[in-house]
C-alpha cells in the first residue's frame, strides 16, 4: 500500500482574496540563495506590485530554533516584540497579472510535510502557473552579464535566453518543489542564476536584476527594473575596486577571462 501525502497543518491565511488567474513566486534564503538575489528579487517584485499581506505557514514544525534563532524587536512604544522565522506569503497586481509570493528561509524539517503546505496554496488560491527562483556560486567573471539557467516552458525559456538546467546532486526545498509541483497540474518554471564564488558582498542586485528580467519577461509582468539597475551599476563598481585591491583575487580573475576568452 501507498503512503498517503502528509496534510496540510500549518498554513494561515488571513484572507482568500479573488484572483484571476493568479502566478505564485517562491525563494528561500540560505542554500538556496546566493548573494539573497532570489529572496531580493522577490522582496523587490512584492513592492512593484504593491502588495498585501497574505498568510504565512506557521514554523513551528518545520525550523530548528538553535539554527534560525527568533529575534527580539522594541515596538514603537519600547515594548519587547518576538518575531518568528515563518514563511510569509503576499499578494498583489500588476497590470492585469494576480500574483501571489513566497519568501522566508528554507525549512530545516520535514520537507514533505512542508511541500503539502504550499500544495495547499495552489489548491485554495488557484494557482495556475508557479515560479521558482533560485541563486547558485559559480566560477564565472564577475563582470559578464548574470547568466540565468532553469527549466520551464521551453519555447519561452530560449526567447529569453534561459540556458536548460542539466544539474544533478544534492537539491534544497526548491528542488524538491520543482519535482513535486507539477503533480498539481500547474505550470512550473525554475529560474537559478548564477554568481561569482569570490565576490562576498551581499546582497547582490545583479542576481536580483538577472533574475528580475527573466521573470518578468516569461510571465509578461511590466516591472520597472530601473531602481535596481542603478544599484546593479554601483554594486559593479564596487566589486571591481574590492578585487583590484586584492592582487591574488585580481591575478585569479584574470585568469577567469583568458579562460572565458578561450573557449
Amino acid at each position: 500500500m501507498g503512503h498517503s501525502p502528509p496534510m496540510p497543518e500549518a498554513l494561515v491565511l488571513e484572507i482568500l482574496p479573488e484572483l484571476n488567474e493568479p502566478t505564485l513566486v517562491l525563494a528561500f534564503d540560505g542554500w538556496n540563495d546566493a548573494g539573497e538575489s532570489a529572496t531580493g528579487a522577490v522582496r523587490f517584485l512584492n513592492d512593484a506590485i504593491q502588495s498585501a499581506p497574505l498568510g504565512e505557514i506557521d514554523p513551528e514544525m518545520f525550523y530548528d530554533f538553535t539554527v534560525r534563532r527568533p529575534d527580539v524587536r522594541m515596538d514603537g512604544e519600547g515594548a519587547r516584540q518576538l518575531e518568528w522565522p515563518s514563511y510569509q506569503f503576499r499578494y498583489g497586481t500588476i497590470g492585469d497579472r494576480a500574483v501571489v509570493t513566497g519568501v522566508g528561509g528554507e525549512p530545516h524539517l520535514r520537507w514533505k510535510a512542508f511541500t503539502a503546505e504550499i500544495v495547499e496554496v495552489v489548491r485554495v488560491l488557484h494557482i495556475r502557473k508557479v515560479v521558482l527562483l533560485g541563486a547558485f556560486l559559480a566560477d564565472v567573471l564577475y563582470s559578464l552579464p548574470v547568466k540565468v539557467t532553469g527549466f520551464g516552458e521551453p519555447e519561452r525559456l530560449a526567447e529569453l535566453g534561459v540556458q536548460p538546467t542539466g544539474y544533478e546532486g544534492p537539491t534544497g526545498v526548491v528542488g524538491v518543489l520543482a519535482a513535486e509541483l507539477p503533480g498539481c497540474k500547474v505550470e512550473v518554471a525554475s529560474l537559478w542564476a548564477g554568481l561569482p564564488h569570490y565576490v562576498t558582498l551581499a546582497p547582490n542586485p545583479r542576481g536580483m536584476l538577472a533574475l528580475l528580467h527573466k521573470l518578468s519577461g516569461y510571465l509578461g509582468l511590466p516591472l520597472d527594473h530601473s531602481p535596481l539597475e542603478r544599484d546593479a551599476a554601483e554594486y559593479e563598481e564596487q566589486v571591481s575596486k574590492w578585487i583590484s585591491a586584492d592582487p591574488a583575487l585580481s591575478d585569479y580573475v584574470r585568469e577567469l577571462k583568458k579562460r572565458e576568452f578561450a573557449q
